[in-house]
């Protein structure tokens, strides 16, 4: 059973000095650090047995991210399960908490980690969509068109 101490009183770690930074030496800015983030979305995505993972170098192409990951899951359990741990990893490494659009349906799941967009669906949705295609075509050069 707990007993408190007559006289004490809880401090929050502030108080008693232990309070670290909220962001870890992971996050920090520039390419380096979306690389980092990108290497964390992959072993993460890869330990979650995610399938058909695509990754694409957006940078110069959108002021969004600099990199796109796309992938499914098997079901929509899976694809929830996927999210929620990419999420929490993000989270633990100290980039923040993700902005999550569709993960009470886990049919379609977009995570905007900041440097990093991922896409996780559900096969037969990435199908329809299929939106690899629109952000793997080859770049064009910039030349007048008469």
């Amino acid at each position: 059973m707990f007993r408190k101490r007559k006289g004490t009183t809880l401090r929050t770690a502030h108080e008693k000095g232990t309070a670290t930074s909220g962001f870890s030496q992971a996050a920090g800015s520039g390419e380096q650090a979306a690389l980092r983030q990108l290497k964390l979305v992959r072993e993460s995505l890869a330990d979650s047995k995610a399938e058909d993972t695509v990754f694409i170098d957006i940078a110069g192409k959108s002021a969004l991210a600099d990199h796109m990951v796309v992938a499914s899951g098997r079901s929509n359990r899976h694809v929830t399960a996927v999210c929620d741990r990419l999420i929490s990893e993000l989270k633990d490494a100290g980039y923040g908490t993700p902005r999550v659009e569709g993960l009470a349906t886990g049919d379609w799941v977009l995570i905007d980690a900041g440097d990093v967009i991922v896409h996780v669906f559900r096969p037969e949705i990435r199908e329809f969509y299929n939106i690899e295609k629109m952000w793997q075509t080859p770049e064009i050069a910039d030349e007048k068109l008469h």
